[in-house]
């Protein structure tokens, strides 16, 4: 965006502006040997000529305030410009609901820029007033589900403001269209995290709602990540969950080997060790079987790491072993 509209023909210079006349513009100072000298256009030098003078005589007037306007879509991204924006908004009483209009604009050309969302975040809390800010960055999430920048804001906006109350079919429609959307996923997180609160009832619906995504696409590490972190509000935990553990067996013989599937056993047949608490399903000689599939054929790519989990299962597996044999020579 730097240097944009460098083809208007209408424009003057700053310099040549006699409004401005009265301004000493400070050049940019890169030193006396400069490692990286970048070239910008005479124009984005003019504008921050000026823009330095402004901010050296800490000038708060309308033209200063145009004047960052100019700064800004030169390089949307520059901090010091919006800070002393906000201090000349704050200086002269501007409106801040037209600010809000002149963000919005920012946003859709500069959606991945975080100090134009940070601007946003100040005006809102200024004015208390978030009722655009669902609308605002749906629409960036629309363009793109996965712009960290809009869901950090609207996650803010939500939690400061208590704006829970449509979010789980926002949510919904986005994992509609994109059953491997992390972010819409994380969201659904954090709506029940920060609203609805994992009761038991929440705990098994949200089960059964991620195991049907799962069905869907069995190889989607969104929605067995998410489902992990159900599981941590289950007090029965991964392998004690009856409807969780036949689900996973039934996909497993059917042939399903997702390496999150596989993962997914792995761990609950950790906690089953921890717990004493092993069964058919869930003890380390599955543990190791499964390592070496994943190792061998299913996750190569993280052959390190399986090894370094078969080799804690190997370890527990003598554990369990020598116990069986020390209790055996007990009983003989």
């Amino acid at each position: 965006m730097s240097d944009s509209g460098e083809s208007d023909l209408s424009w003057v210079l700053y310099k040549d502006r006699p409004e401005w006349r009265d301004l000493q513009p400070i050049p940019e100072d890169d030193g006396p040997a400069p490692v990286v000298v970048i070239a910008h256009s005479e124009r984005f030098e003019d504008v921050y000529n000026y823009f330095r003078a402004v901010l050296k005589n800490n000038e708060k007037s309308e033209r200063a305030l145009h004047l960052t306007k100019d700064a800004v879509e030169m390089n949307p991204a520059n901090y010091t410009v919006w800070q002393y924006r906000r201090d000349l908004l704050r200086a002269l009483g501007a409106d801040l609901r037209s600010e809000l209009e002149y963000v919005e604009a920012v946003i859709k050309s500069s959606p991945k820029n975080y100090q134009v969302w940070h601007h946003r975040r100040m005006l809102v809390e200024w004015l208390q007033d978030p009722l655009l800010e669902l609308e605002l960055t749906g629409d960036a999430l629309l363009q793109d589900p996965k712009n960290y920048h809009a869901w950090q804001h609207r996650q803010w906006a939500m939690k400061t403001f208590g704006l829970f109350d449509k979010e789980m079919d926002f949510v919904d429609n986005l994992i509609m269209d994109d059953v491997r959307n992390n972010s819409a996923w994380n969201q659904r997180y954090f709506v029940v995290n920060n609203s609805l609160g994992w009761s038991d009832m929440i705990v098994q619906k949200e089960i059964c709602y991620t195991l049907e995504k799962i069905k869907f696409v069995k190889n989607n590490e969104s929605a067995w990540s998410y489902l992990r972190g159900v599981i941590l509000h289950d007090k029965r935990g991964m392998n004690g969950n009856a409807v969780v553990t036949s689900f996973c067996e039934e996909l497993y013989k059917h042939k399903c080997r997702s390496p999150y599937l596989l993962a997914f056993i792995i761990d609950a047949c950790d906690e089953a060790i921890k717990k004493g608490e092993t069964n058919t399903f869930h003890n380390a000689d599955r543990a190791i079987m499964l390592c070496h599939s994943l190792i061998t054929k299913y996750d190569k790519i993280r052959c390190k790491y399986w090894n370094y989990i078969c080799d804690k299962f190997k370890k527990l597996q003598k554990v369990e072993n020598g116990v069986e044999n020390h209790e055996n020579n007990i009983s003989d």
